[in-house]
């Protein structure tokens, strides 16, 4: 996906639902590094690397298509800053393992991985 139109559908889907154009741009570059066909090795897709159910929580027809896709990652984002009160820590922890991980860990749950996700997002903020 050309660069300019990347950054035109993300700084209007941050527009739209209240969440920080960079905060967008960190996330897509640590999921998928801008490819909008991008699948991981547990079924995550598209830009914003979504599962499936959050797909169809935010009805995503087509997880690859990168409006939809940005569009999705940007308002379950949004969801998440507003469960975690702004914590923007929390949120992208809870983007990665799950709400369900970052309640039961009372915080950024004790996984390499995650740990490691919030490291690189956050610092993508600077």
């Amino acid at each position: 996906m050309p660069s300019g139109q990347l950054e035109a559908l993300v700084r209007s889907a941050a527009s739209s639902n209240n969440v920080d154009a960079k905060l967008l741009f960190s996330v897509i570059d640590a999921e998928s590094h801008g490819d909008p066909a991008a699948v991981s090795r547990v079924g995550a897709q598209g830009l914003m690397q979504l599962m499936p159910g959050t797909s169809a929580m935010y009805r995503v027809t087509n997880p690859f298509d990168p409006y939809q896709n940005v569009d999705a990652g940007s308002r379950y984002l949004h969801d998440l800053l507003r469960r975690y009160k702004g914590n923007v820590r929390l949120a992208v922890a809870a983007y990665n393992a799950g709400p369900g991980a970052v309640d039961a860990a009372h915080g950024i749950p004790p996984f390499a991985e995650t740990r490691a996700y919030v490291d690189r997002v956050v610092a993508g903020l600077k």
